[in-house]
Protein backbone atom coordinates (compact mmCIF):
# COMPACT_ATOMS: atom_id res chain seq x y z
CA UNK A 1 0.00 0.00 0.00
CA UNK A 2 1.45 3.38 -0.97
CA UNK A 3 0.46 6.97 -0.56
CA UNK A 4 -1.38 8.00 -3.69
CA UNK A 5 -3.44 11.05 -4.52
CA UNK A 6 -6.57 9.35 -3.18
CA UNK A 7 -4.93 9.03 0.25
CA UNK A 8 -3.69 12.62 0.46
CA UNK A 9 -5.71 15.60 1.60
CA UNK A 10 -4.21 19.08 1.67
CA UNK A 11 -5.78 20.87 4.63
CA UNK A 12 -4.03 24.26 4.56
CA UNK A 13 -1.47 26.17 2.54
CA UNK A 14 0.09 29.21 4.14
CA UNK A 15 3.15 31.38 3.53
CA UNK A 16 5.54 31.65 6.49
CA UNK A 17 7.86 34.66 6.39
CA UNK A 18 10.70 35.64 8.70
CA UNK A 19 9.40 36.87 12.04
CA UNK A 20 11.40 40.11 11.96
CA UNK A 21 11.27 42.58 9.06
CA UNK A 22 14.25 42.29 6.72
CA UNK A 23 15.53 44.98 4.41
CA UNK A 24 15.37 43.90 0.77
CA UNK A 25 18.79 43.28 -0.72
CA UNK A 26 20.52 41.32 -3.45
CA UNK A 27 22.72 38.33 -2.72
CA UNK A 28 24.82 37.28 -5.71
CA UNK A 29 25.41 33.60 -6.35
CA UNK A 30 29.01 32.49 -6.00
CA UNK A 31 30.93 30.95 -8.88
CA UNK A 32 30.31 27.52 -7.34
CA UNK A 33 26.56 28.23 -7.07
CA UNK A 34 26.53 29.04 -10.78
CA UNK A 35 27.64 25.50 -11.63
CA UNK A 36 24.25 24.18 -10.49
CA UNK A 37 21.28 24.03 -12.90
CA UNK A 38 17.80 25.08 -11.68
CA UNK A 39 16.89 21.83 -9.96
CA UNK A 40 15.15 21.16 -6.65
CA UNK A 41 16.24 18.79 -3.89
CA UNK A 42 13.84 17.02 -1.53
CA UNK A 43 14.35 15.75 2.00
CA UNK A 44 11.96 14.23 4.52
CA UNK A 45 11.84 13.09 8.14
CA UNK A 46 9.44 10.47 9.55
CA UNK A 47 8.30 10.56 13.18
CA UNK A 48 6.25 8.02 15.07
CA UNK A 49 3.26 9.18 17.12
CA UNK A 50 4.73 11.34 19.89
CA UNK A 51 3.79 9.39 23.03
CA UNK A 52 4.86 12.12 25.43
CA UNK A 53 2.58 14.55 23.57
CA UNK A 54 -0.35 12.15 23.17
CA UNK A 55 -2.91 14.81 24.07
CA UNK A 56 -1.40 17.50 21.84
CA UNK A 57 -3.19 17.95 18.52
CA UNK A 58 -1.50 17.86 15.12
CA UNK A 59 -2.49 21.49 14.55
CA UNK A 60 -0.66 22.45 17.74
CA UNK A 61 2.48 20.63 16.60
CA UNK A 62 2.25 22.35 13.22
CA UNK A 63 1.91 25.69 14.98
CA UNK A 64 5.24 24.98 16.70
CA UNK A 65 6.80 24.19 13.31
CA UNK A 66 5.51 27.40 11.76
CA UNK A 67 6.48 29.65 14.66
CA UNK A 68 10.00 28.23 14.85
CA UNK A 69 10.34 28.40 11.07
CA UNK A 70 9.45 32.12 11.14
CA UNK A 71 12.09 32.60 13.83
CA UNK A 72 14.88 30.65 12.14
CA UNK A 73 14.28 32.39 8.79
CA UNK A 74 15.62 35.58 10.38
CA UNK A 75 19.08 33.98 10.32
CA UNK A 76 18.53 31.76 7.26
CA UNK A 77 16.89 34.54 5.24
CA UNK A 78 18.15 33.12 1.93
CA UNK A 79 15.45 30.43 2.17
CA UNK A 80 12.76 33.15 2.33
CA UNK A 81 13.85 34.92 -0.86
CA UNK A 82 13.42 34.29 -4.57
CA UNK A 83 15.72 33.82 -7.55
CA UNK A 84 15.63 36.42 -10.32
CA UNK A 85 17.76 37.03 -13.42
CA UNK A 86 20.16 39.97 -13.50
CA UNK A 87 21.15 42.13 -16.48
CA UNK A 88 23.92 39.66 -17.41
CA UNK A 89 21.42 36.81 -17.64
CA UNK A 90 22.75 35.16 -14.48
CA UNK A 91 20.58 34.08 -11.54
CA UNK A 92 20.73 36.12 -8.33
CA UNK A 93 18.97 35.83 -5.01
CA UNK A 94 16.59 38.63 -4.07
CA UNK A 95 16.31 38.56 -0.28
CA UNK A 96 12.86 40.11 0.01
CA UNK A 97 11.24 37.86 2.66
CA UNK A 98 8.85 36.45 0.10
CA UNK A 99 8.42 33.60 2.55
CA UNK A 100 8.13 29.83 2.48
CA UNK A 101 5.05 27.92 1.33
CA UNK A 102 3.94 25.74 4.25
CA UNK A 103 1.47 22.95 3.47
CA UNK A 104 -0.55 20.99 6.03
CA UNK A 105 -1.78 17.60 4.81
CA UNK A 106 -3.31 14.34 5.96
CA UNK A 107 -2.48 10.89 4.57
CA UNK A 108 -4.90 8.05 5.23
CA UNK A 109 -2.13 5.55 5.84
CA UNK A 110 0.01 4.38 8.76
CA UNK A 111 3.71 4.96 9.04
CA UNK A 112 4.50 1.24 8.94
CA UNK A 113 2.51 0.93 5.66
CA UNK A 114 4.55 3.50 3.74
CA UNK A 115 6.46 1.94 0.86
CA UNK A 116 9.63 3.91 1.52
CA UNK A 117 11.65 1.47 -0.59
CA UNK A 118 9.82 3.00 -3.57
CA UNK A 119 9.86 6.78 -2.90
CA UNK A 120 8.68 7.53 -6.45
CA UNK A 121 5.28 6.20 -5.38
CA UNK A 122 5.18 7.10 -1.69
CA UNK A 123 7.21 10.30 -1.39
CA UNK A 124 7.53 12.16 -4.69
CA UNK A 125 4.98 14.99 -4.89
CA UNK A 126 3.13 13.58 -1.88
CA UNK A 127 5.16 13.60 1.34
CA UNK A 128 7.78 15.83 -0.27
CA UNK A 129 6.01 18.81 -1.88
CA UNK A 130 6.50 20.31 -5.32
CA UNK A 131 7.96 23.80 -5.04
CA UNK A 132 6.27 26.43 -7.17
CA UNK A 133 7.61 29.72 -5.79
CA UNK A 134 10.54 30.97 -3.79
CA UNK A 135 13.52 28.92 -2.64
CA UNK A 136 12.04 26.57 -0.02
CA UNK A 137 8.74 24.73 0.39
CA UNK A 138 7.69 22.75 3.50
CA UNK A 139 4.96 20.18 4.11
CA UNK A 140 3.85 18.59 7.39
CA UNK A 141 1.73 15.47 6.88
CA UNK A 142 -0.29 13.78 9.61
CA UNK A 143 -0.65 10.02 9.16
CA UNK A 144 -3.59 7.88 10.23
CA UNK A 145 -1.56 6.37 13.10
CA UNK A 146 -0.67 9.80 14.46
CA UNK A 147 2.81 9.75 12.94
CA UNK A 148 4.16 12.83 11.21
CA UNK A 149 6.26 13.35 8.08
CA UNK A 150 8.03 16.67 7.56
CA UNK A 151 9.10 17.11 3.94
CA UNK A 152 11.03 19.98 2.37
CA UNK A 153 12.04 20.97 -1.16
CA UNK A 154 14.73 23.58 -1.83
CA UNK A 155 16.50 25.12 -4.82
CA UNK A 156 19.93 23.52 -5.21
CA UNK A 157 21.40 26.76 -6.59
CA UNK A 158 20.99 28.36 -3.16
CA UNK A 159 22.09 25.54 -0.89
CA UNK A 160 23.98 22.28 -0.94
CA UNK A 161 23.22 19.45 1.48
CA UNK A 162 25.68 20.81 4.05
CA UNK A 163 23.85 24.16 4.09
CA UNK A 164 20.43 22.51 4.27
CA UNK A 165 21.62 20.34 7.15
CA UNK A 166 22.65 23.48 9.06
CA UNK A 167 19.17 24.86 8.54
CA UNK A 168 17.34 21.70 9.68
CA UNK A 169 19.36 21.52 12.90
CA UNK A 170 18.84 25.24 13.61
CA UNK A 171 15.11 24.89 12.95
CA UNK A 172 14.85 21.96 15.38
CA UNK A 173 16.87 23.84 18.00
CA UNK A 174 14.59 26.85 17.65
CA UNK A 175 11.48 24.67 18.01
CA UNK A 176 12.85 23.48 21.36
CA UNK A 177 13.60 27.07 22.46
CA UNK A 178 17.33 26.45 22.25
CA UNK A 179 19.95 28.82 20.90
CA UNK A 180 21.09 28.15 17.34
CA UNK A 181 24.41 26.30 17.51
CA UNK A 182 25.62 27.41 14.06
CA UNK A 183 24.68 30.73 12.44
CA UNK A 184 25.00 30.82 8.64
CA UNK A 185 27.48 33.02 6.82
CA UNK A 186 26.61 34.52 3.42
CA UNK A 187 30.02 36.11 2.78
CA UNK A 188 30.31 35.48 -0.96
CA UNK A 189 33.72 37.20 -0.94
CA UNK A 190 35.09 34.01 0.60
CA UNK A 191 34.68 32.39 -2.84
CA UNK A 192 35.88 35.27 -5.01
CA UNK A 193 38.16 34.43 -7.91
CA UNK A 194 41.83 35.34 -7.85
CA UNK A 195 43.35 38.16 -9.90
CA UNK A 196 44.93 37.03 -12.06
CA UNK A 197 43.11 33.76 -12.12
CA UNK A 198 44.77 30.44 -12.81
CA UNK A 199 43.61 26.91 -13.46
CA UNK A 200 45.14 23.76 -14.85
CA UNK A 201 44.00 22.52 -18.25
CA UNK A 202 42.61 19.41 -16.56
CA UNK A 203 39.73 21.58 -15.31
CA UNK A 204 38.37 21.51 -18.87
CA UNK A 205 38.08 17.74 -18.50
CA UNK A 206 35.86 18.08 -15.42
CA UNK A 207 33.57 20.98 -16.35
CA UNK A 208 32.14 22.30 -19.58
CA UNK A 209 30.20 25.38 -20.81
CA UNK A 210 26.57 24.49 -21.42
CA UNK A 211 26.67 26.24 -24.82
CA UNK A 212 29.21 23.69 -26.10
CA UNK A 213 26.95 20.73 -25.45
CA UNK A 214 25.02 19.00 -28.25
CA UNK A 215 21.21 19.17 -28.06
CA UNK A 216 19.75 16.45 -25.83
CA UNK A 217 18.66 13.27 -27.56
CA UNK A 218 15.02 12.31 -27.62
CA UNK A 219 14.31 9.18 -25.56
CA UNK A 220 14.15 6.03 -27.66
CA UNK A 221 11.09 3.81 -27.59
CA UNK A 222 11.52 1.07 -25.02
CA UNK A 223 14.62 2.72 -23.59
CA UNK A 224 15.62 2.18 -19.97
CA UNK A 225 14.48 4.85 -17.51
CA UNK A 226 15.46 6.09 -14.07
CA UNK A 227 13.73 5.13 -10.83
CA UNK A 228 14.37 5.84 -7.15
CA UNK A 229 14.94 3.27 -4.41
CA UNK A 230 15.95 3.38 -0.74
CA UNK A 231 18.11 0.58 0.68
CA UNK A 232 19.39 -0.35 4.11
CA UNK A 233 23.04 -1.39 4.53
CA UNK A 234 24.32 -2.64 7.89
CA UNK A 235 27.55 -1.52 9.52
CA UNK A 236 28.84 -5.12 9.45
CA UNK A 237 28.31 -5.38 5.70
CA UNK A 238 29.99 -2.01 5.12
CA UNK A 239 33.02 -3.14 7.12
CA UNK A 240 33.19 -6.39 5.16
CA UNK A 241 32.95 -4.52 1.85
CA UNK A 242 35.67 -2.14 3.00
CA UNK A 243 37.92 -5.06 3.89
CA UNK A 244 37.65 -6.54 0.39
CA UNK A 245 38.18 -3.14 -1.25
CA UNK A 246 41.34 -2.75 0.88
CA UNK A 247 42.69 -6.18 -0.02
CA UNK A 248 45.84 -4.84 -1.68
CA UNK A 249 47.07 -3.30 1.54
CA UNK A 250 45.73 0.24 1.07
CA UNK A 251 42.93 1.10 3.46
CA UNK A 252 39.98 2.53 1.53
CA UNK A 253 37.12 4.43 3.13
CA UNK A 254 33.62 2.99 3.32
CA UNK A 255 32.45 5.56 0.78
CA UNK A 256 35.24 4.65 -1.66
CA UNK A 257 34.47 0.95 -1.18
CA UNK A 258 30.73 1.31 -1.74
CA UNK A 259 31.33 3.59 -4.74
CA UNK A 260 33.70 1.09 -6.31
CA UNK A 261 31.21 -1.72 -5.88
CA UNK A 262 28.36 0.27 -7.43
CA UNK A 263 30.64 1.30 -10.31
CA UNK A 264 31.24 -2.36 -11.12
CA UNK A 265 27.51 -3.14 -10.97
CA UNK A 266 26.67 -0.25 -13.30
CA UNK A 267 29.37 -1.43 -15.71
CA UNK A 268 28.01 -4.98 -15.64
CA UNK A 269 24.50 -3.71 -16.39
CA UNK A 270 25.83 -2.21 -19.63
CA UNK A 271 27.28 -5.51 -20.85
CA UNK A 272 25.81 -4.95 -24.31
CA UNK A 273 27.96 -1.82 -24.58
CA UNK A 274 31.04 -3.10 -22.78
CA UNK A 275 33.30 -1.11 -25.13
CA UNK A 276 31.86 2.19 -23.90
CA UNK A 277 33.27 4.24 -21.07
CA UNK A 278 31.45 4.12 -17.75
CA UNK A 279 31.79 7.23 -15.55
CA UNK A 280 31.46 7.60 -11.80
CA UNK A 281 31.88 10.81 -9.80
CA UNK A 282 31.97 11.63 -6.09
CA UNK A 283 30.77 14.91 -4.60
CA UNK A 284 33.51 16.63 -2.57
CA UNK A 285 32.74 19.39 -0.05
CA UNK A 286 35.38 22.12 -0.24
CA UNK A 287 34.74 23.79 3.12
CA UNK A 288 37.47 22.02 5.04
CA UNK A 289 39.81 22.45 2.07
CA UNK A 290 39.26 26.19 1.61
CA UNK A 291 39.03 27.15 5.28
CA UNK A 292 42.33 26.88 7.12
CA UNK A 293 40.43 27.70 10.32
CA UNK A 294 36.70 27.57 11.13
CA UNK A 295 35.87 30.40 8.69
CA UNK A 296 34.17 28.16 6.12
CA UNK A 297 32.40 25.80 8.51
CA UNK A 298 29.22 27.90 8.62
CA UNK A 299 29.28 29.11 5.00
CA UNK A 300 25.81 28.84 3.42
CA UNK A 301 25.77 28.03 -0.29
CA UNK A 302 27.35 25.52 -2.64
CA UNK A 303 30.97 24.54 -2.04
CA UNK A 304 31.08 21.41 -4.15
CA UNK A 305 33.16 19.77 -6.83
CA UNK A 306 32.51 16.49 -8.65
CA UNK A 307 35.72 14.74 -9.70
CA UNK A 308 35.09 11.60 -11.68
CA UNK A 309 36.77 8.64 -13.25
CA UNK A 310 35.98 6.76 -16.45
CA UNK A 311 36.90 3.26 -17.56
CA UNK A 312 35.69 0.83 -20.17
CA UNK A 313 32.78 -1.17 -18.84
CA UNK A 314 34.56 -4.41 -19.79
CA UNK A 315 37.60 -3.45 -17.72
CA UNK A 316 35.52 -2.63 -14.65
CA UNK A 317 33.73 -5.97 -14.76
CA UNK A 318 36.95 -7.96 -15.11
CA UNK A 319 39.03 -6.26 -12.40
CA UNK A 320 38.89 -6.87 -8.65
CA UNK A 321 37.00 -4.64 -6.26
CA UNK A 322 40.26 -3.48 -4.66
CA UNK A 323 41.57 -2.41 -8.10
CA UNK A 324 38.42 -0.38 -8.73
CA UNK A 325 38.64 1.16 -5.25
CA UNK A 326 42.21 2.23 -6.05
CA UNK A 327 40.95 3.98 -9.21
CA UNK A 328 38.28 5.75 -7.15
CA UNK A 329 40.86 6.89 -4.61
CA UNK A 330 43.16 8.13 -7.38
CA UNK A 331 40.68 10.48 -9.08
CA UNK A 332 39.18 11.57 -5.75
CA UNK A 333 42.58 12.53 -4.35
CA UNK A 334 43.03 15.17 -7.06
CA UNK A 335 40.11 17.22 -5.74
CA UNK A 336 40.48 17.04 -1.96
CA UNK A 337 42.78 20.05 -1.66
CA UNK A 338 42.53 23.84 -1.56
CA UNK A 339 44.16 24.49 -4.92
CA UNK A 340 41.56 22.42 -6.77
CA UNK A 341 38.71 24.58 -5.46
CA UNK A 342 40.57 27.83 -6.10
CA UNK A 343 41.17 26.74 -9.69
CA UNK A 344 37.52 25.74 -10.10
CA UNK A 345 36.43 29.20 -8.93
CA UNK A 346 38.84 30.81 -11.40
CA UNK A 347 37.63 28.53 -14.21
CA UNK A 348 34.00 29.55 -13.69
CA UNK A 349 35.00 33.23 -13.61
CA UNK A 350 36.51 32.91 -17.08
CA UNK A 351 33.31 31.34 -18.46
CA UNK A 352 30.90 33.93 -17.05
CA UNK A 353 28.26 34.88 -17.93
CA UNK A 354 27.98 31.65 -19.92
CA UNK A 355 26.56 28.87 -17.69
CA UNK A 356 28.65 25.75 -17.10
CA UNK A 357 28.16 22.37 -15.49
CA UNK A 358 29.96 19.23 -14.36
CA UNK A 359 31.08 17.16 -17.34
CA UNK A 360 30.00 13.86 -15.80
CA UNK A 361 26.40 14.87 -16.56
CA UNK A 362 27.21 15.24 -20.28
CA UNK A 363 27.08 12.24 -22.57
CA UNK A 364 29.27 11.80 -25.66
CA UNK A 365 29.23 9.16 -28.37
CA UNK A 366 31.76 6.99 -26.53
CA UNK A 367 30.10 7.40 -23.15
CA UNK A 368 28.15 4.68 -21.47
CA UNK A 369 26.29 5.00 -18.15
CA UNK A 370 27.29 7.53 -15.49
CA UNK A 371 26.34 8.22 -11.91
CA UNK A 372 27.38 10.44 -9.01
CA UNK A 373 27.94 9.42 -5.39
CA UNK A 374 27.15 12.13 -2.85
CA UNK A 375 28.56 11.80 0.65
CA UNK A 376 25.62 12.24 3.02
CA UNK A 377 27.31 11.06 6.20
CA UNK A 378 26.84 14.49 7.79
CA UNK A 379 23.07 14.18 7.43
CA UNK A 380 21.95 15.11 10.98
CA UNK A 381 18.85 12.91 11.08
CA UNK A 382 19.04 12.29 14.84
CA UNK A 383 19.37 16.02 15.57
CA UNK A 384 16.17 17.04 13.77
CA UNK A 385 13.97 16.78 16.85
CA UNK A 386 11.26 19.44 16.93
CA UNK A 387 10.31 18.58 20.50
CA UNK A 388 8.36 15.37 20.01
CA UNK A 389 11.22 12.92 19.56
CA UNK A 390 13.93 11.95 17.11
CA UNK A 391 12.97 10.80 13.59
CA UNK A 392 12.66 7.06 13.02
CA UNK A 393 13.80 7.64 9.46
CA UNK A 394 15.15 10.49 7.33
CA UNK A 395 16.36 10.66 3.74
CA UNK A 396 17.13 12.97 0.88
CA UNK A 397 15.05 12.51 -2.28
CA UNK A 398 16.58 13.74 -5.54
CA UNK A 399 15.02 12.43 -8.78
CA UNK A 400 16.79 15.18 -10.70
CA UNK A 401 15.58 14.16 -14.14
CA UNK A 402 18.85 13.61 -16.03
CA UNK A 403 20.27 10.46 -17.59
CA UNK A 404 23.04 10.16 -15.01
CA UNK A 405 22.32 8.41 -11.74
CA UNK A 406 22.56 9.87 -8.27
CA UNK A 407 23.30 7.95 -5.07
CA UNK A 408 23.42 9.33 -1.53
CA UNK A 409 24.38 7.17 1.48
CA UNK A 410 23.21 8.57 4.82
CA UNK A 411 23.43 7.43 8.44
CA UNK A 412 20.54 5.41 9.80
CA UNK A 413 18.32 7.10 12.38
CA UNK A 414 19.48 4.40 14.84
CA UNK A 415 22.93 5.95 15.02
CA UNK A 416 24.56 2.50 15.05
CA UNK A 417 26.76 2.79 11.97
CA UNK A 418 24.17 1.40 9.54
CA UNK A 419 23.48 3.39 6.36
CA UNK A 420 20.45 4.31 4.30
CA UNK A 421 21.25 4.52 0.60
CA UNK A 422 19.04 6.61 -1.66
CA UNK A 423 19.61 5.56 -5.28
CA UNK A 424 18.17 7.26 -8.36
CA UNK A 425 19.48 5.17 -11.26
CA UNK A 426 18.44 3.29 -14.35
CA UNK A 427 15.87 0.60 -13.67
CA UNK A 428 18.06 -2.08 -15.27
CA UNK A 429 21.01 -1.13 -13.05
CA UNK A 430 19.00 -1.34 -9.83
CA UNK A 431 17.42 -4.64 -10.86
CA UNK A 432 20.90 -6.09 -11.34
CA UNK A 433 22.04 -4.60 -8.04
CA UNK A 434 19.19 -6.31 -6.19
CA UNK A 435 19.73 -9.60 -8.04
CA UNK A 436 23.45 -9.71 -7.23
CA UNK A 437 23.64 -7.92 -3.89
CA UNK A 438 20.19 -8.12 -2.33
CA UNK A 439 21.82 -9.27 0.88
CA UNK A 440 23.93 -6.11 1.00
CA UNK A 441 21.43 -3.57 -0.36
CA UNK A 442 18.35 -4.59 1.59
CA UNK A 443 15.04 -3.07 0.55
CA UNK A 444 13.97 -0.51 3.11
CA UNK A 445 10.94 -1.92 4.94
CA UNK A 446 8.84 -1.20 8.02
CA UNK A 447 11.22 -3.22 10.22
CA UNK A 448 13.94 -0.65 9.53
CA UNK A 449 11.69 2.02 11.05
CA UNK A 450 12.19 0.25 14.38
CA UNK A 451 8.57 0.57 15.51
CA UNK A 452 5.78 -1.81 16.52
CA UNK A 453 2.26 -1.44 15.25
CA UNK A 454 1.48 0.43 18.47
CA UNK A 455 4.34 2.84 17.85
CA UNK A 456 6.66 1.48 20.53
CA UNK A 457 10.30 0.77 19.88
CA UNK A 458 11.25 -2.55 18.31
CA UNK A 459 14.66 -4.11 18.75
CA UNK A 460 16.15 -4.58 15.31
CA UNK A 461 17.20 -8.12 14.52
CA UNK A 462 20.58 -8.14 12.82
CA UNK A 463 20.96 -10.55 9.96
CA UNK A 464 24.07 -12.38 8.93
CA UNK A 465 26.79 -10.37 7.27
CA UNK A 466 26.51 -10.28 3.52
CA UNK A 467 29.29 -12.36 2.02
CA UNK A 468 30.67 -10.62 -1.03
CA UNK A 469 33.11 -12.33 -3.36
CA UNK A 470 35.08 -9.94 -5.49
CA UNK A 471 35.63 -10.51 -9.19
CA UNK A 472 39.03 -11.97 -8.38
CA UNK A 473 37.23 -14.41 -6.02
CA UNK A 474 39.06 -13.04 -2.99
CA UNK A 475 37.25 -13.36 0.34
CA UNK A 476 38.73 -12.28 3.62
CA UNK A 477 37.83 -11.89 7.28
CA UNK A 478 37.93 -8.55 9.07
CA UNK A 479 41.01 -7.54 10.96
CA UNK A 480 41.11 -4.98 13.73
CA UNK A 481 42.44 -2.41 11.22
CA UNK A 482 39.14 -2.37 9.34
CA UNK A 483 36.74 -2.33 12.25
Amino acid sequence: MVVGNSYMTVKKNKVVAAMLPLQDHWLPLSNLDLLLPPIDVGVFFCYQKPAKLAHVSFSSLVSTLKTSLAQVLVSFYAFAGEIVTNSEGEPELLCNNLGVDFIEAFADIELRELDLYNPDASVEGKLVPKKTDGVLCVQATELRCGGIVVGCTFDHRIADAYSANMFFVAWAETAQSKSISVHPSFRRSMLNSRHPGFYDASMDDMYVPVSSLPPPELPKRGADYTISRIYYVTAEDLAHLQAIASAEGYRRSKLESLSAYLWQVVAKASVRESHKRCKMGIVVDGRTRLGEDESMSNYFGNVLSIPFGERRAKELTEKSLSWTADVVHEFLEKAVNKEHFLELIDWVEEQRPKPAMAKIYCKGSEDGPAFVMSSGQRFPVRKVDFGWGKPVMGSYHFPWGGDSGYVMPMPSARGNGDWLVYAHMMKEQLELLEAEAGGLFRRFTAKHLNIHEDGSKLLFQKSETFMLISSSQVSMHLSDDFK
